[in-house]
């Protein structure tokens, strides 16, 4: 009997994103790490390839919002994983933060992350120029971590194609990161928007012409994830993500259980023990009281279908959510929704992801609120003179005069490597923050995030 899968195929590997992505898409990036450890210790003998525990917003709701040290997180539940390997998000050259940190700050940051646990990390860069991903990479490198090299997935029309993001694109990447020595390659389909179809075309294509490992990173914010990851599984993919059922779907990643169900007793099995994962399904069940109030309002369907139009992250509609409740603005949502688009293009064409999707995300905002461009921040200057990368797309001659006008830094965008132009921060930031620090874990919270950061620091040491 023929089998789709292809010959060279084997177990499919699954990374759980549940601790990390699940809580960060539907919950706001609020889960504490107490209502963690049952779910690591029932998971550590589950099978998969890899938990992803850290990075994303993580770093940055935890000191600002849960006064919990980020530090603490992988160190606490690296004691209960003792089997599984422990992965993280990383921007590359924002690390955690939403700004590039000098190359100072991002070998300091890496050297600490994997003394804390990190075995797996997962780099990519907001605009995929992989300029900003070679200080973090040789880092990883020199550590002996798992260095997964990450292109963020975008589109320029419904499907696969149109001006920008096409298969030539995505191939164009993939070489660029294996030129770079990672050692596996992850597509990050970060608001769910990739086809099933699309999805074996892409990865039928990089199979053929790469030698890496593949994996896949969806969401099912449009409803089309389970269906992507099937199509992609038939194609040869290695390894994809996924959440555990109550952390999983909505704006979240698939859940699990059904595909390890669906996979059982094809060549690609994974091995995983389901009676285990839907024991800890249940636990998780429980926790639904604590969250809840972060879940997206007033919304029967399980679906976001304009996310096909708008192309928004899930992470990214649950803060616009609460950042609009905030506001008193959470009626204009749709508006907003509406908006991210328009300003999308005329900003370049960057795939929406942090830190872009929140500056785009940010401006959006304020054209909706208070007239088109009326209103910039300073991060937006920042993208469009170069000190993001860049974009894949130029920024209208006309629309980037506007927004540099009387700018610090001049109105002629940058061309180079933006970290060439960052002088070394860590030092610096130690004599500002002083004793306050009292380790170098506690200097580079506050270079990340010098006023949160720096307000952390007072309450956890009780200072005035």
């Amino acid at each position: 009997m023929s089998t789709p899968y292809p010959k060279t195929a084997g177990p499919l590997r699954i990374q759980d994103n549940t601790l990390r992505d699940g809580h960060q898409s539907l919950f706001a990036t609020r889960m504490r790490t107490e209502d963690m450890i049952p779910a690591a210790e029932q998971l550590d003998g589950a099978g998969f390839w890899a938990l992803e525990i850290w990075g994303g917003a993580t770093f940055d709701a935890m000191h600002r919002f849960l006064g919990e040290d980020p530090w603490e997180r992988p160190r606490i539940l690296k004691r209960y994983l003792k089997k599984t390997p422990c992965a993280m998000l990383l921007r590359g050259q924002n690390l955690v933060g939403y700004r590039h940190y000098a190359d100072d700050v991002v070998n300091a940051f890496v050297d600490k992350a994997c003394e804390a646990g990190i075995d797996v990390f997962r780099v990519f860069d907001a605009l995929n120029d992989f300029r900003n991903l070679e200080t973090a990479l040789a880092r990883i490198r020199a550590n002996g971590k798992h260095c997964q090299g990450t292109i963020c997935y975008s589109l320029t029309g419904r499907r696969l194609g149109g001006d920008v993001y096409t298969l030539d694109y995505y191939l164009a990447r993939a070489r660029e990161l294996e030129a770079m020595g990672v050692d596996s390659l992850c597509i990050k389909d970060m608001a769910g928007i990739m086809s099933p179809y699309d999805a074996r075309d892409l990865i039928t294509l990089l199979k053929r012409q790469l030698r890496l490992p593949l994996h896949l990173h969806t969401h099912e914010t449009s409803g089309m994830g389970t269906m992507t990851y099937l199509k992609a599984v038939e194609a040869g993919l290695d390894g994809l993500d996924t959440c555990l059922g109550p952390f999983a779907g909505r704006m979240s990643m698939p859940a699990a259980e059904p595909i390890v169900a669906a996979l059982q007793g094809t060549p690609r099995d994974t091995g995983l023990d389901l009676a285990r994962l839907i024991r800890v399904s249940l636990e998780l069940e429980k926790l639904f009281p604590r969250y809840q109030s972060y879940l997206v309002p007033r919304r029967l369907s399980l679906i976001d279908s304009g996310v096909l139009a708008h192309q928004i992250p899930g992470g990214m509609i649950s803060n616009l959510v609460v950042q609009l409740r905030d506001m008193r603005a959470l009626d204009r949502l749709n508006e907003v929704c509406e908006e991210i688009p328009v300003t999308r293009r005329e900003l370049g064409n960057p795939p929406l992801v942090t830190p872009i999707s929140q500056i785009v995300a940010v401006q959006a905002v304020m054209n909706v609120l208070f007239g088109k461009y009326r209103m910039v921040s300073n991060q937006l200057k920042d993208l469009v003179y170069g000190l993001y990368g860049r974009t894949p797309t130029p920024v209208d001659p006309e629309l980037r005069k506007k927004i540099l006008k009387r700018y610090k830094r001049g109105a002629i965008p940058m061309t180079g490597r933006p970290a060439d132009d960052l002088e070394p921060e860590l030092a610096a930031a130690a004599e500002r923050i002083g004793n306050l620090a009292r380790s170098e874990e506690d200097v580079l919270t506050y270079t990340l995030y010098p006023v949160t950061g720096e307000q952390f620091l007072r309450e956890k040491y009780k200072t005035g």
